[in-house]
């Protein structure tokens, strides 16, 4: 039997098996991994800026050799370069996407982007807080696993449920709806602004961290903080770095100037000293 060319076999699908049509609609629509990959990399983020730099609960390897802070802080840099690389790639999946003519679902990145940020914290809690026990999130606390299942359900498991939830197919059988410009301009803003958080000199913060390069030694360190009238609170013993209270209206960077390879505004003693028994 020959069949007119307006009976199309997607036509044919629909009147005898229209839910899949609606599932391959669907599916050409859905892009899960660059919202995963951007979810877990703001979840590296979130954690290495709240947990390492504002409270300074613990630091990346705060269980291994926690004593030397210029370690610590500089593993905390390493951690975070590689979330920025993973939040590169995921910026890059989600610029690939836009090639599919049915569009990039804004909903279903959001949903995807809650997924990956809580199995960031779910894989955080397994692996460096009770495999390789390199860290827990408070390690000042008598009942460290109290804060690791508080953290897991608050950051872990509640994203990725309201991700779940928002995967869900709405009532029309349907999962997708096209997104904006704005929604990738948004996250891309999210991603950047969250890394160079990590960086910036707040102001505002009344201690600021500083690291030279290894060997410039405690004389020049010194002549450094003088130049931007900062005041120095604590210096390790081999004088790369430093915790300075600066003027106000000083600007930290200034001191990028003088050979410091890393100036942050976490640089609050009574967090990250507490390791060193300050």
């Amino acid at each position: 039997m020959k069949l007119g060319s307006a009976l199309t076999v997607e036509r044919l699908e629909r009147l005898f098996n229209p839910g899949r049509i609606v599932a391959i609609t669907a599916s050409r629509r859905y892009h899960p991994w660059p919202g995963y990959v951007l979810g877990f990399a703001l979840g590296g983020f979130f954690d290495g800026i709240l947990l390492h730099q504002i409270l300074q609960w613990h630091h990346l390897l705060s269980a291994m050799n926690g004593d030397d802070i210029r370690f610590q802080v500089a593993a905390d840099g390493y951690f975070h370069a590689l979330m920025y690389v993973i939040a590169a790639i995921g910026l890059w999946m989600l610029w690939v996407s836009r090639r599919n003519p049915a569009g990039m679902s804004g909903r279903l990145l959001i949903a995807g982007i809650l997924i990956g940020f809580g199995a960031w914290h779910v894989a955080d809690a397994a692996l460096s807080h009770w495999l390789l026990g390199i860290h827990r999130i408070r390690m000042d606390s008598s009942s460290p696993l109290f804060w690791d299942l508080l953290w897991l359900g608050i950051f872990g498991l509640v994203p990725v449920i309201l991700g779940w939830i928002l995967n869900w197919p709405k009532n029309d059988g349907s999962r997708a709806f096209n997104s904006s410009a704005p929604t990738r301009t948004l996250v891309t803003l999210l991603v950047v602004g969250a890394g160079a958080l990590g960086i910036w000199p707040l102001r505002g913060n009344e201690f600021t961290t500083v690291m030279f390069a290894p060997g410039t030694g405690q004389e020049h360190v010194i002549r450094s903080l003088a130049s931007v009238d900062a005041k120095l609170v604590w210096m390790d013993g081999s004088g790369d770095l430093a915790v300075a209270r600066l003027a106000g209206g000083q600007s930290a960077w200034r001191l990028f100037r003088h050979g410091a390879i890393l100036v942050t505004g976490a640089g609050l003693p009574a967090g990250c000293l507490n390791y060193l028994g300050t």
